[in-house]
């Protein structure tokens, strides 16, 4: 997994460091784990990995960076959002990976590249597009012909086993973090809820929609809230009251209308001692369900605000 990996690499001297975002975990004074900046910022993209960080390992990993700058990495050689051919080759990229696990006729493939209208020879168009993405692909070592198979008139991605990919290694870590709360080991959420919120606060294919792309941003968005919402347990574990705050209130401008956003919320405003903007925020609960929806705040909630006025 990726902060297990990173863990064993990452240390106090470790000369790719300063390239990361590092914490170390709570209550350890030997293990940091670090985060590459291509996680953090879409304006900078540097080598994460030294050749001879990755020979420990053996061969290159393949990572593909789908949320923010769009880029392909392996070992170092590094593929970036404009080195791909074009706003098509971006999409057909993304596309690809995302739904690797089948094969995608090429008329869907088109329809996405061309929503408006599809050219008269889309056929050729297509074939161009993704002929140009295999020779860039091919650019990293990869086999052209095997990592973009084409049969039976459909295209699929076919990585290596053990391609990382930024949005599943999200997924994979908030149900690490929400595995280690449900095991009441918060501190042990620490750095995978970091890692998850690092990569899915983090826009998706800036300047496209598409019925497709939208339930992607919402899946994005889901595993963002869920993140948030353990990066507040944790960081109330180890005594970071004010980031908690911070990651609560984002949680409830992300969703305004779910009731336990605003109830963690409160639960940690009551651990900075302030009650009175705990009340505050309950009955902004209540006003905007009552509004919106027509209904009042649940049991678990009431009771909440009961213990407050107590």
């Amino acid at each position: 997994m990726l902060w297990t990996v990173f863990a064993c690499c990452c240390t106090a001297d470790t000369s790719w460091a300063s390239s990361s975002v590092c914490w170390t975990q709570p209550h350890s004074h030997s293990t940091r784990f670090c985060i590459p900046h291509l996680l953090e910022r879409s304006t900078r993209v540097p080598k994460i990995m030294h050749g001879e960080v990755w020979r420990m390992f053996g061969e290159p990993m393949l990572r593909f960076y789908l949320a923010g700058e769009v880029a392909v990495e392996r070992g170092e050689q590094l593929l970036r959002e404009a080195d791909l051919p074009g706003r098509q080759g971006r999409l057909a990229l993304v596309y690809l990976a995302v739904e690797r696990e089948r094969a995608v006729p090429q008329s869907e493939l088109a329809e996405l590249l061309w929503q408006e209208s599809l050219p008269a020879s889309w056929p050729v168009a297509l074939s161009a597009v993704v002929s140009k993405l295999r020779q860039k692909l091919g650019s990293l070592g990869l086999d052209r012909d095997r990592i973009i198979p084409n049969a039976f008139r459909c295209y699929q991605l076919r990585p290596p086993p053990d391609t990382w990919i930024d949005l599943e290694a999200a997924a994979e870590a908030v149900h690490q973090a929400e595995g280690a709360l449900i095991a009441n080991q918060p501190q042990a959420a620490y750095g995978p809820a970091l890692i998850a919120a690092t990569i899915a606060r983090r826009p998706f294919l800036v300047g496209e929609d598409s019925p497709w792309i939208a339930a992607c941003r919402q899946r994005q968005r889901d595993l963002l809230v869920r993140a948030l919402d353990c990066r507040v347990e944790a960081l109330l574990a180890n005594g970071e009251v004010a980031l908690a705050l911070d990651q609560a209130r984002a949680a409830v401008e992300l969703e305004p209308y779910r009731e336990s956003g605003y109830r963690r919320l409160m639960q940690v405003l009551v651990k900075q001692g302030d009650r009175g903007e705990a009340i505050r925020v309950y009955n902004e609960c209540r006003r905007l369900l009552a509004d919106e929806l027509g209904v009042t705040p649940s049991s678990e909630t009431e009771s909440l605000r009961r213990s407050l006025a107590g």
